[in-house]
């Protein structure tokens, strides 16, 4: 039993850690890593927001505007629109 109980002591604390790592790897990760070849785009992410499980805003640049959108598992709106700043261009 002793044997059993030192395992478990040993065990334990690298398993709940593995366990923490991961969902802070995950979270972290959650919104995309960012490309590489991005700025050559035509079409740039500038931010996202999550608002809630399944849901998220973007903020997309293209074509000279910035674009307000909500993206959701079945549907994609366009909110809103505005010229682009030119910090960004």
């Amino acid at each position: 039993m002793g044997a059993y109980l030192l395992k478990l002591m040993i065990v334990l604390p690298i398993v709940c850690g593995l366990a923490w790592g991961s969902l802070m790897l995950w979270k972290r990760l959650q919104g995309g890593m960012p490309s590489l070849g991005q700025a050559q785009r035509a079409v740039r992410v500038l931010d996202v927001t999550s608002m809630g499980a399944s849901s998220k805003l973007v903020v997309v640049a293209f074509g000279g505007r910035q674009l307000l959108i909500s993206a959701t598992r079945g549907q994609i709106v366009l909110l809103a629109e505005a010229a682009r700043d030119e910090d960004d261009a």
